[in-house]
């Protein structure tokens, strides 16, 4: 009995974990490593110049990828970092690099968050069938 409690407990406690770390992740990918991500796909930097420019700029949500099309010059891509006080923008090649780029990052975390529970999980097997057995 006690033996299927304990798995139960594990199981609750992976699912838990898990929970959290789908959750980080998808909230690290919107913080501030965004603006690397989006450096590194092709995006460009730049600061806002003309009234208009700054009209537009302030008009953006900050900190969201927004897709903008323009007469004649296509569809393109913009995410405003308002402590910065630039956009990035760039075009759909860029933007599908960006998605590209936040799947492998998504991907690295999960095995590095996997590699630090099979870590915590092995100190915890140590040793249980020694002395150590009945401290639980």
């Amino acid at each position: 009995m006690t033996t299927t409690l304990r798995t139960s407990n594990i199981v609750i406690l992976l699912a838990a974990v898990t929970g959290a770390v789908l959750l980080a992740g998808c909230a690290s990918v919107g913080s501030g490593n965004t603006t690397s991500l989006l450096t590194a796909a092709g995006f460009r930097a730049r600061t806002p110049q003309t009234p208009k420019q700054q009209e537009l700029y302030a008009a953006l949500p900050p900190y969201k990828v927004q897709q903008a099309t323009v007469p004649g010059k296509g569809v393109f891509y913009v995410y405003k970092d308002a402590n910065a006080g630039v956009a990035y923008i760039g075009r759909e090649a860029e933007y599908q690099q960006y998605k590209q780029l936040c799947v492998q990052q998504q991907i690295a975390s999960d095995y590095y968050m996997a590699a630090q529970m099979n870590t915590v999980y092995a100190r915890g097997w140590y040793g249980a069938w020694g002395p150590r057995a009945f401290l639980w």
